[in-house]
Order: structure tokens, then C-alpha cells, then sequence
């Protein structure tokens, strides 16, 4: 269990943050300055609240009411940034080790060969640090966390300096630790896409504060949480179960009680739950059924919400069987098909445009 309660007051900015989550990884997520990697600076131990508490599992790590203060050094948690911040002068093993001595040898639960099977580490062993790539430097310094056996993880913003490919061979990793080791993660983003395929629990700050919490699904409902970009900062998240995969062109059904959307790759095993990001930009509307067209991914509906913004308007349109889904279109479409709140709609998305990298699953 994870138990936070942090308030802090400085002279230009307020922290007043709270969340609990049992299992799994608990994202952190919002625009920069919202107050993230305050959040877990105060957790890992670099600051001190004016009040609250931090508590893991059944440790008690800050509590202001028993001025009870664990220092950083005595946490036990595991921190990875942007940058790997390896030892330059040591090789990958010894980095390794210098993450295993921080563990007590009574509690030295997860070893050495497990970390770097997990990571796939072993052909690096010998190297020293610049002799790595940035996806690579990553992975040990993960493994160097991961090594220190920590009561809680924490990710701030890891893969921030990564490129798409890099980041795509080291996402399944973090699904890994999160299913095999389970170690409580805390993982820090304003990416949406790594937030939708990693978190169990997602924490949004807004200004020093929470604005919602809860699953990506129910987070990322409608139009009311936004990234950096008021126009194409909005998705929607939909929860869909994976049906058949088409070996012949590469696809996969996902269905949803409205309709079904086609994944270009694999989205795990047949009647899994996966959970697709959308993005508002991607979603074309249609009245009645749509003719002929390329675009496949198909999911009916009703109109609940009209948000115009200069030329264009956000739609937030309730899916038949459950669920919601936000298109952005002109007004002038929208006055052209007649359509306003109650109108019945089909909104299609297309196949290229869903990133099957950030499918949770």
C-alpha cells in the first residue's frame, strides 16, 4: 500500500497532494510545473513537508504529527531519472553491485541474474557507461534501482531523452517489474502514452493540487483532462477486449460494446483486456452508417457535449455499451451534418493512426 499526504508552501507555489494505491504503478501525470517531481522528491527524502505523512506498506517514512523523518540514505527506494546517472569509471556490473549494497544481505531478495535476465543486461556486463546507448544506460540504471531490493520505485520522467524506438525496447521492461517483481512503482510523465500503457492508478496535478484520480479509464474520460495542448492534448482512453488476430495483414480486433477498433500488430492474448489511447485529432464523425471507406475502426454513439474553441469544438460523444470518447471537428462540419447534443453519431478512427507501443495491457 502506498499512503501519501504532502503539503508544502513555498513563496511563489502550494503543494497540497494526496493519493493511496495498493498494487501496481501509480502515475503521477500533468503539465510541467504542476508539482510531480516536487511530489517525489519529498518522498525519496530530498525535502522536507511543513506536513503529512508518506507511508510504505507498513513503514512509516515521514510523519510530521510523530516528527518522524527517515532519512533519504535509510528509504530504501529505488530512484531512476531522465538521465541514467551511472558511474562513468565503473562498468555496467559494478554499477550493478553498487545498487545491490545499499540492500542489507538478509533482505537481498532479488538477485543479480534475475535483474539482468529481466533487463537483458548480459552482453553488457564488461561495458563501461559511454560505450552505451541511452536506451541501454537506462536499463542499468533500472537494474541498479532494482538491485538496492527498495521498499517503492520512482521514475521521474525516464525516458524524457529517449527517442520513440528506445523507448518502445524499454516500456516492456517496466511492465516486467511492475507483473514479476512487484515492487510499488510511482512513475512520473506528462506522455500520455506511457501513462495509458503502464498505470494501474493515475494521479493528475494540477497547480500544486490533485484535479482527479483513479483508473486511466475513468482519468482520461471526456474532455476533462487535458495534456500540454488544449487541442491536441485530447484523448480519450477506451478499454477494449482483444479478439482475433488477422496473420494476414497484421491485425488485431479490439472490441468494445460499440463497435470494434483494428490494431496494426498484437495487443497480448485472445480476450485480454487491452486499453487504447485515442487521440480527439484521429476521429472522424459520420452520420448514419459511414460508405465506402479505408478507415475500418468503427464505434457508435451519442453526443453529450459541445466545447467550441475558435474554429474548432471539442465533441464528447457517450459510446452505446459504456464508455466515452472525445472527437475534435470544425464547427462548420458540425453545422453542415446538423449534429448537437443528442445526435446520433459514428465515429471513426483510423488504424494507423492508434500507436500500438502504447496499448496497456
Amino acid at each position: 500500500m502506498i499512503d501519501i499526504d504532502l503539503h508544502r508552501r513555498l513563496p511563489t507555489f502550494a503543494l497540497d497532494v494526496a493519493f493511496r494505491n495498493d498494487a501496481g504503478i501509480t502515475a503521477l501525470f500533468g503539465r510541467s510545473g504542476s508539482g510531480k517531481s516536487m511530489t517525489i522528491g519529498m518522498i525519496a527524502g530530498l525535502a522536507r513537508p511543513d506536513s503529512g505523512h508518506v507511508r510504505i506498506g507498513g513503514t512509516v517514512l515521514v510523519d510530521t504529527t510523530a516528527k518522524t523523518f527517515v532519512p533519504l540514505h535509510k528509504r530504501r527506494i529505488g530512484l531512476v531519472f531522465q538521465d541514467a546517472h551511472l558511474f562513468p569509471h565503473l562498468s555496467v556490473r559494478k554499477n550493478l553491485a553498487f545498487g545491490q549494497s545499499f540492500a542489507p544481505k538478509a533482505e537481498r531478495t532479488i538477485g543479480l541474474d534475475a535483474v539482468v535476465e529481466t533487463l537483458g543486461i548480459a552482453h553488457l556486463l564488461g561495458r563501461r557507461p559511454a560505450k552505451l546507448s541511452g536506451g541501454e544506460r537506462q536499463r542499468v540504471a533500472i537494474g541498479r534501482a532494482l538491485l538496492a531490493c527498495p521498499r517503492l520505485l520512482l521514475f521521474d520522467e525516464p525516458f524524457a531523452a529517449l527517442d520513440r524506438q528506445r523507448k518502445l525496447e524499454v516500456l516492456p521492461l517496466i511492465e516486467r517489474l511492475r507483473d514479476e517483481f512487484k515492487i510499488p512503482i510511482i512513475y512520473v510523465s506528462h506522455a500520455m502514452e506511457e501513462v495509458v500503457r503502464l498505470a494501474t492508478h493515475v494521479v493528475v496535478l494540477d497547480a500544486g493540487k490533485v484535479s482527479a484520480a483513479g483508473t486511466p479509464e475513468a482519468v482520461f474520460a471526456g474532455a476533462s483532462v487535458l495534456g500540454e495542448d488544449r487541442r491536441f492534448g485530447r484523448s480519450t482512453v477506451l478499454s477494449t477486449v482483444v479478439g482475433d488476430h488477422d496473420a494476414a495483414y497484421g491485425l488485431t480486433a479490439l472490441h468494445h460494446p460499440a463497435g470494434t477498433l483494428w490494431l496494426a500488430g498484437m495487443a497480448g492474448p485472445q480476450g485480454a483486456t487491452a486499453r487504447v489511447l485515442v487521440h480527439a485529432t484521429d476521429v472522424t464523425l459520420a452520420v448514419g452508417a459511414p460508405g465506402q471507406l479505408s478507415t475500418r475502426s468503427t464505434l457508435s454513439g451519442t453526443i453529450t457535449a459541445l466545447d467550441p474553441d475558435g474554429a474548432l469544438a471539442a465533441v464528447e460523444i457517450a459510446l452505446n455499451g459504456g464508455g466515452w470518447l472525445v472527437a475534435l471537428a470544425t464547427r462548420r462540419a458540425l453545422d453542415d451534418l446538423a449534429l448537437s447534443v443528442g445526435s446520433a453519431v459514428s465515429a471513426l478512427v483510423k488504424t494507423v493512426a492508434l500507436d500500438e507501443g502504447s496499448v496497456g495491457r
